[in-house]
């Protein structure tokens, strides 16, 4: 069994990354570097904002490294002058050349949000609710060159809900993403020795996700609809157009279509328990919107200032009406 502290390298940049480092902080390893992406230009002055990794680090006075890319020698020699036992890479988004894996002198773990080999790549939890999947959950694994593609080491799961969007879903497999890499780190020669090679067979690929899928096509189905919303909050956010007004929705359910047969993106009723729109099939019942420069507000309070904009019959469409 593994007690000695381990010298750690940790590489991550959001604020999945910074729940994890924090948990290795609190622990009794010595986090003797972290590595994040460069800083990128945000909000409306585009002025250059440190991720969550980089804040976290910041406070707790570790060393930070932010190489644009790990592919130069002179970033892998600084990275292997620092003498870590392991790296543990969480959410980094840079590709790590072999070089770098082979640099720990146990291993390189990562820890990844999704059943591997279900959902390798860049956003397996949106993926995961977009498709209608009634669980996921953190796989740590060890490093190779592919990507996703190493040995498991242990893994946790949990239940995809009706309910669940893409952010619940993030912050509630970083809390069993912590215990389970702190476990795996407490016995890692034994992980190690014990780990499963994945069956490629069974591997799907989540890719990253890009804003013109949130751009709602009502003539699919509602639960399909329904499901994309929950994947796309809170990034890119669903949205939909009346007339030349942009809507972005953040909360929807699917539900039994009625008899009343009416054209995909049609408003079926408006009330306060939500907007209802007919879709290719079935009808989805929008409970929480947000207007072009106001807050996000349910549907309720919505009809309540702007009701006439969503009267029976009115068509929300695809794309911005021009006409």
């Amino acid at each position: 069994m593994s007690t000695s502290p381990l010298r750690i390298i940790f590489a991550g940049t959001p604020e999945f990354a910074a729940t994890h480092l924090e948990g290795l902080l609190q622990s009794g390893h010595q986090v003797v570097a972290v590595y994040t992406q460069p800083d990128r230009p945000a909000g409306r002055g585009k002025k250059l904002q440190s991720g969550p990794v980089k804040k976290r680090a910041e406070e707790a006075g570790i060393p930070i490294f932010q190489p644009a890319s790990l592919k130069p020698e002179l970033a892998q020699q600084e990275l292997a002058e620092i003498g870590a036992d392991v790296m543990v890479v969480v959410a980094y988004g840079l590709i790590l050349p072999q070089a770098v894996l082979d640099t720990p002198s146990i291993a390189c773990l990562n820890v990844h949000a999704s059943l591997l080999p279900r959902w390798r790549g860049a956003a397996p939890i949106q993926r995961a609710i977009e498709a209608g999947d009634d669980e996921t959950g953190i796989t740590i694994m060890q490093m190779d060159a592919g990507l996703d593609t190493g040995n498991m080491l242990a893994s946790a799961t949990c239940a995809i809900k009706q309910s669940t969007t893409a952010a619940s879903l993030h912050d509630e497999l970083a809390q069993i993403g912590v215990p389970l890499l702190l476990d795996v780190l407490k016995t890692l020669p034994e992980h190690l020795t014990a780990g499963q090679q994945q069956d490629d067979q069974l591997a799907t690929y989540a890719d990253k996700i890009l804003k013109p899928e949130a751009q709602i096509n009502w003539s699919e189905d509602a639960q399909l609809i329904s499901r994309k919303i929950r994947a796309f909050n809170p990034f890119p956010v669903c949205h939909t157009f009346i007339g030349d007004e942009r809507v972005k929705i953040h909360l929807a359910t699917a539900i039994q279509e009625s008899t009343q047969k009416a054209l995909a993106g049609a408003i079926v009723s408006a009330d306060s328990e939500g907007i209802i729109v007919a879709c290719g099939n079935g009808q989805l019942c929008i409970t929480h919107l947000q207007l072009p420069g106001a807050k996000t507000l349910s549907a309720e309070q919505v009809l309540h200032a702007k009701s006439a904009l969503f009267a029976p019959g009115t068509r929300f469409l695809s794309n911005r009406d021009t006409g």
